[in-house]
C-alpha cells in the first residue's frame, strides 16, 4: 500500500503542475491573445477614424497632395502600419507603401459587410504573404459612405506583444508550483510519514509481534489512529495472555475432579475399596461431578454475559424482598455454621431499575461468597441505601478478608487468593467475574473494601426506579 499511495501522490503532484501549466498556456494564452488583438484593433481603428475624418474631403475631391502622402507614409514608418484608401467597390486609390504600391488595383469580391467586426485577420483577400491584422474605417460625408480606410499591421507584432504579456503568467504559475512543493512536504510530514509508521506497525501486528509500539508524537487524527492501534495491540496481547491463563486454569480445575472421579471409580471396579465403603466414595464422585457441573455452568454464564449483544430485561422492582428471598436460600447452610444475616434497609421499600434476574444472580454470588469466607458463629450485614440519585447495596462479612494484592485481581476469571484456597473447595473462581460482568452491563460500579482478618465488604450501585425519578 505504501508504494502505491506514495507513487500516486507524486504522480498527482506532477499532474497538478502539468494542469497548471496547461491552463496557463492554453486558456490564459487564448484569453491574452484575444485581449491583445482587440486592444490593437481598437487602437488602429481609432487612428483610421482620425485619418478618415481628417482627409475625407481631400479623398472625396480626388485631389491628394504630396504632403498628404508623406504624412501617411510617416504614420506607416512610425506605427508599422500600412494604410489604404479604397472606394466602395474595392478599388485601391491610395497605398502608403512606396515599394509595393497597389494603387489602381481592385480588390476582387470585396464586401465591406462580409466581416461581422471592424477588423479581421489573415492574408486579406490574398494581398499579403503573412497574416495581418486589418482594420476597416468608413469615409463618410453628408450621411454617405464614399470609401474606406484600411489599416494593416503584421499579426506577428501583435502576437509577440501578447507573448510578452504571458511571461509574467508563466512565471507566476512556476512560483505557485514551487510553493505547492512546500505543501507537498507538509503533507508528507503530516500524513505520509506517520501513515508509513502506522502501516509498518500494522504489519508487525499481523505477523504476531504484538509488543511493537507505534511512536505517537502527534495529537491529531494520525496520532489518535496510532494510539488506537497501540491500544488494540495491547488488548490483543492481554487477550492472548488471558487465553493461555484461561486454558491453564480450566485444565487445572477440570483435571483435579476428573482425576478424583477416575481414581475412585477405578478403585471400586478393581475391588480395592471394600464394598461397605463404596457408598462413601460414590458420594465423593457425585460431589466432584457437581463441581464440574458448576464450573461448566459458570463458564457458560460468563460467556453469555461477555457478549456485546447481551440483552438485559430492565424493569422497576423492589430490591428489598429480592434480598430477603436470596438470603432464605442460604438458610440451611447458615444454620449449620451459626451464621446470621443483619438487614439494614434505609426504607421498607426501595425500587430500582435493572434486570431482576441478573441482579438476583449478583446477590446470590456475593452472599454465597460472604458465607464461604465467614467464620462460624458470625454475622453478614446487608445494607441498602439511596444517595445522590443512586441505590447502593453493600454485603459485608467478618471473615478472613482479602489481601491488598489480591484485591487488584479479585474480579479476574479463575482467580483464587492464597487465603481462600483452603476455604473455597467447590469454588470455580468465576463467581466474582460474573458479578463484575453483570454490573458493568448495567453501566454501574462495584467496589471492594477488605482488611485481612477483619472481613470484606462489596458495594455496588443501581439506578433507582424510573417512577421515583
Amino acid at each position: 500500500m505504501k508504494r502505491s499511495l506514495y507513487t500516486r501522490f507524486i504522480l498527482g503532484y506532477l499532474f497538478f503542475g502539468l494542469i497548471c501549466f496547461g491552463i496557463v498556456s492554453i486558456f490564459t494564452a487564448r484569453l491574452t491573445t484575444r485581449a491583445a488583438l482587440r486592444n490593437a484593433a481598437s487602437r488602429i481603428y481609432s487612428q483610421a477614424i482620425r485619418i478618415a475624418d481628417n482627409y475625407s474631403s481631400l479623398y472625396i475631391s480626388g485631389q491628394i497632395p504630396s504632403d498628404f502622402r508623406n504624412r501617411l507614409r510617416g504614420v506607416e514608418d512610425y506605427a508599422d502600419m500600412r494604410i489604404w484608401f479604397i472606394d466602395t467597390d474595392g478599388m485601391i486609390h491610395f497605398d502608403s507603401s512606396e515599394k509595393n504600391s497597389l494603387e489602381g488595383v481592385p480588390i476582387e469580391h470585396f464586401d465591406p459587410a462580409a466581416s461581422q467586426s471592424y477588423y479581421q485577420t489573415g492574408h486579406y483577400y490574398g494581398f499579403f504573404s503573412q497574416d495581418m491584422l486589418s482594420v476597416q474605417a468608413p469615409i463618410t460625408a453628408n450621411f454617405q459612405t464614399y470609401g474606406y480606410v484600411i489599416a494593416h499591421t503584421p499579426l506577428e507584432d501583435v502576437l509577440s506583444y501578447s507573448d510578452s504579456m504571458l511571461q509574467p503568467s508563466y512565471l507566476t504559475a512556476l512560483i505557485v508550483f514551487l510553493f505547492s512543493f512546500l505543501l507537498y512536504i507538509e503533507i508528507y510530514v503530516l500524513v505520509m510519514r506517520p501513515l508509513d509508521r502506522i502501516t509498518k506497525g500494522a504489519g508487525e501486528y499481523a505477523s504476531g509481534n504484538l509488543q511493537h509500539k507505534i511512536p505517537v508524537t502527534r495529537n491529531d487524527e494520525m496520532g489518535y489512529l496510532a494510539e488506537t492501534l497501540n491500544l488494540m495491540a495491547s488488548e490483543l496481547a492481554n487477550s492472548e495472555d488471558y487465553q493461555k491463563k484461561f486454558i491453564a486454569n480450566v485444565s487445572h480445575d477440570f483435571r483435579s475432579p476428573l482425576t478424583s472421579i477416575k481414581g475412585y471409580l477405578t478403585a471400586i471396579l478393581d475391588g480395592i475399596i471394600p464394598r461397605e465403603n463404596e457408598e462413601k466414595y460414590l458420594r465423593i464422585v457425585i460431589h466432584e461431578t457437581e463441581r464440574l457441573e458448576n464450573l461448566t455452568q459458570s463458564m457458560l454464564s460468563l460467556n453469555s454475559l461477555n457478549r456485546k449483544n447481551l440483552h438485559l430485561e430492565y424493569s422497576d422492582f423492589d430490591i428489598c424482598p429480592l434480598i430477603k428471598n436470596v438470603c432464605e436460600t442460604f438458610e440451611r447452610k447458615c444454620q449449620m455454621r451459626q451464621i446470621s444475616f443483619d438487614l439494614i434497609l434505609e426504607e421498607a421499600s426501595i425500587r430500582v431499575y435493572a434486570d431482576m434476574g441478573k441482579i438476583q444472580q449478583v446477590l446470590y454470588n456475593l452472599i454465597d461468597n460472604a458465607i464461604k469466607f465467614s467464620y462460624d458463629n458470625s454475622s453478614i450485614t446487608i445494607g441498602v441505601s439511596q444517595r445522590r440519585n443512586k441505590v447502593f447495596v453493600s454485603i459485608r462479612d467478618t471473615g478472613i478478608g482479602i489481601s491488598r494484592e489480591d484485591q487488584k485481581q479479585i474480579f479476574s476469571r479463575f482467580f483464587k487468593g492464597d487465603s481462600s484456597r483452603g476455604k473455597d473447595k467447590k469454588g470455580t473462581g468465576l463467581g466474582l467475574a460474573i458479578v463484575k460482568e453483570i454490573i458493568t452491563a448495567h453501566e454501574e460500579t462495584i467496589d471492594v473494601i477488605s482488611t485481612e482478618g477483619a472481613g470484606t465488604e462489596f458495594i455496588f450501585s443501581l439506578s433507582p426506579a424510573k417512577s421515583d425519578l
